[in-house]
């Protein structure tokens, strides 16, 4: 049973560089769920799909937040990536090899609707609960 590292790479030099404006890495340590989750959703309006990657333990945070976007009709699922990756452990000195995932989402057919709805209901709540 094998392990390979895979190194990602985009392609040309331009597609790089447009892959990264909708990109989240998403870490289970510096920000909030919903942080990400509204980040998303930001994204997914700016360029009709986001990419969300992470590493090691971060990996069930990924996926929460695309079950999240999926669950709410927000998005949906066009690719899911999973390789491991060489990381320096800088304790040991040595290569240590860690998961990776990769979901790309795209903007849902009800994604505007839902978004606006959203929006309409937020600047109404608090005149409601007065």
């Amino acid at each position: 049973m094998g392990v390979e590292a895979v190194a990602a790479t985009g392609g040309g030099g331009g597609g790089v560089e447009a892959q990264k404006k909708n990109r989240i890495q998403v870490s289970n340590t510096k920000k909030p769920l919903f942080f990400y989750v509204n980040l998303a959703k930001r994204y997914i309006q700016q360029h009709n799909e986001v990419e969300l990657s992470a590493l090691g333990m971060a990996i069930t945070t990924v996926v929460t937040i695309a079950e999240i976007l999926k669950n709410n009709e927000l998005a949906i699922e066009k690719k899911v990536l999973t390789s491991t990756v060489g990381m320096k452990d800088e304790n040991k000195g040595r290569v240590v090899l860690k998961a990776k995932i990769e979901i790309v989402l795209g903007k849902s057919e009800k994604f505007d609707l839902l978004m606006n709805a959203s929006n309409v209901a937020t600047e109404t709540d608090p005149k409601d609960k007065e």
